[in-house]
């Protein structure tokens, strides 16, 4: 794995779990909204859209750049969209780098031919 797939790789996970943060926090805001006078909708709203976008960008620049088949991109898409699928996302994400790296100490020291 080049730089650039890492790098992108390392975006995309560490947007992943403050996008489903800001996703729980705004069903909250939203529920309280509807049952209290508290309503931080529309600041919860924007944190979330932002981070949703930037998570957005950071997805189809890792599926480019790591040349993810269709269905692992379509997980990491649809764990973006259910409200607790950034946190399963991060670890998976974090999984691969790390067997990555793994692989990578091994081609360098002659360990394995992959």
């Amino acid at each position: 794995m080049d730089i650039k797939t890492a790098t992108s790789l390392r975006r995309l996970r560490l947007v992943s779990a403050p996008e489903a943060v800001s996703f729980l926090i705004l069903l909250l805001c939203s529920v309280l909204k509807r049952t209290t006078d508290f309503n931080a909708v529309p600041v919860m709203g924007a944190i979330h859209g932002v981070l949703f976008v930037l998570y957005v960008i950071f997805w189809a620049d890792a599926w480019n750049r790591a040349k993810w088949p269709l269905g692992t991109a379509a997980l990491y898409f649809v764990l973006s969209v259910l409200p607790t699928g950034g946190f399963f996302a991060e670890r998976r994400l974090r999984r691969e780098a790390e067997d990555a790296v793994i692989a990578a100490r091994a081609r360098q020291e002659g360990v394995v031919n992959a």
